[in-house]
């Protein structure tokens, strides 16, 4: 069972809206954890579904990763996954306490802390309610921190980028 099958029985279909799209200014060459259908607001040339088992496929260019949100630690193998790509913009619960929050900063180029909360889409282009917590976006590559100083200077959030050692 892959950790999209694990992750998905856990939580419905959900789309990132285009304004994030619009403050980030850029493209994506693959859309990683595309919901079923695709995503009709990512800027990407290729998308990978649930039925494509995304962890396992390989990923080109800088990515944009919105995985499934459920179970606990269920984040792990995709964030784990995006790192080692090197290459993209994760967004994930703004869960800063959390084991796999604080690695995930630790390991990201900069990160970007969403200003107010996404209120997501569904398929039939309903927006969901305000969710209980924050959104970040994690940046790895120099493209993809661009977009996120791009989307701060457009009002999308703060980022806090990491220092050289």
């Amino acid at each position: 069972m892959s950790a999209w099958e694990i992750s998905l029985g856990a939580s419905d279909e959900w789309y990132t809206p285009r304004y994030i799209f619009d403050a980030l200014g850029c493209a994506f060459l693959m859309d990683v954890a595309a919901p079923i259908g695709g995503g009709p607001h990512v800027p990407a040339s290729h998308w990978l579904t649930a039925s494509d088992d995304c962890l396992a496929q390989d990923w080109h260019g800088m990515v944009w990763m919105n995985p499934p949100f459920g179970g606990r630690n269920g984040l792990i193998p995709w964030l784990d996954r995006f790192f080692s790509h090197g290459n993209g913009i994760a967004l994930t619960p703004d869960r800063t306490s959390a084991p796999w929050w604080q690695d995930a900063n630790r390991r990201c180029d900069a990160t970007l802390f969403v200003a107010g909360k996404i209120k997501f889409e569904r398929p039939d282009g309903s927006v969901g309610k305000s969710p209980g917590t924050g959104t970040t976006l994690f940046a790895v590559g120099a493209g993809a921190v661009s977009a996120l100083l791009r989307a701060e200077t457009r009002g999308l959030g703060t980022v806090m980028e990491r220092m050289a050692a």
